[in-house]
């Protein structure tokens, strides 16, 4: 009797994972795109990143202190801080601050905290903060600094046309000459180019994505079915006609290595078996490339990821993992 068998309820494993840990882990993953926005961008960077994580700190502080008396301090679990580097990410370095605190209110106060905060929201916050600032503050949503100016003033960064505009202007008017402007694939890699703060370096995103892998705090399925259905695409249409651009400039040109990597990824909003994610992952790439190309305007990513969030429940409905001991094509 000395030796009892004591039965619980499950779980009797931990692997030690907490919601957390993996926040924590994203944010170090996304530390080398951080640095490089820096470099490249230098006071404006930091102002705005700055800017961006506090006020999504202090929105969701406020909300859960002043509008839903919740007496638990759910600012430091990490999600906050990565909605507001994301957020970021998104914006140009020389975006009026105050604007990026309305980003920060939408994303937060909106998006997040109006479902219920963590777990519930429908949308990725970040995104759908940069659609609001988009339509709410198209001019300066869409003024790029150019790089290659380490710790420019913020005000005075000269700005520039983008890799996708000169794409989306070769392609509207079939001038495959324009293209000749276009940065080489490795200034896209190492970020000699402009965009948003935190796009524009490939490879300090892929460091992030190898990390995230190696730490499991993602899986394979999401990002590389959205680099390989717009590879594979992009690649029949150049095959076609030379004006549609290579598909590897089309990968590492705009926010698809950045929405591919740290948004579409995004635990909330993605489903949750590897054959939902690989759906999902392909029907994102599909929505890229189509808006991209014939859409008005030049990014086609998050307003890809956004669709495919609002499906996420029904990819989860539809493919679900077989229940252990069921018959094989029964719902018994």
């Amino acid at each position: 009797m000395a030796n009892q068998l004591i039965v619980s309820l499950s779980p009797h494993v931990h692997s030690g994972d907490s919601v957390q840990r993996n926040m924590y882990g994203v944010c170090i993953a996304l530390l080398p795109a951080l640095l490089c926005s820096f470099w490249f961008w230098g006071l404006g960077a930091i102002l705005v990143t700055t800017v961006s994580v506090a006020s999504c700190l202090f929105v969701e502080w406020s909300v859960n202190k002043f509008m839903l008396k919740n007496p638990r301090l759910t600012i430091t679990d990490g999600s906050a801080v990565i909605t507001g580097l994301l957020l970021a990410f998104n914006l140009p370095s020389n975006i009026p601050l105050w604007m990026v605190g309305i980003g920060a209110l939408f994303a937060i106060g909106v998006v997040k905290m109006t479902f219920g905060g963590l777990g519930c929201n429908l949308f990725n916050p970040a995104l759908a903060a940069r659609a609001f600032m988009l339509i709410s503050f198209p001019v300066e949503m869409t003024t790029w600094p150019t790089t290659g100016q380490p710790f420019t003033t913020y005000a005075d960064a000269q700005t520039g046309a983008t890799p996708l505009a000169l794409i989306k202007d070769a392609v509207k008017t079939g001038d495959a000459s324009l293209l000749d402007d276009l940065p080489s694939a490795f200034d896209m890699l190492v970020g000699a180019t402009g965009g948003c703060m935190g796009e524009v370096c490939a490879l300090a995103l892929l460091l992030g994505l190898g990390y995230m892998l190696i730490r499991h705090i993602i899986t394979w399925h999401i990002p590389v079915s959205i680099i390989a259905t717009v590879f594979v695409i992009t690649g029949i249409m150049h095959w076609m006609n030379p004006v549609f651009v290579s598909p590897v400039i089309e990968i590492l040109s705009g926010g698809l290595m950045l929405g591919a990597i740290f948004m579409a990824t995004d635990y909330v909003t993605s489903p949750m078996t590897p054959k939902g994610q690989l759906v999902y992952g392909i029907a994102i790439g599909v929505l890229t490339v189509i808006i991209r190309t014939f859409g008005a305007y030049p990014e086609g990513m998050s307003f890809a990821i956004l669709i495919m969030n609002a499906f996420t429940p029904m990819i989860n409905m539809y493919c679900k993992p077989q229940r252990y001991g069921a018959v094989e094509g029964s719902d018994k």
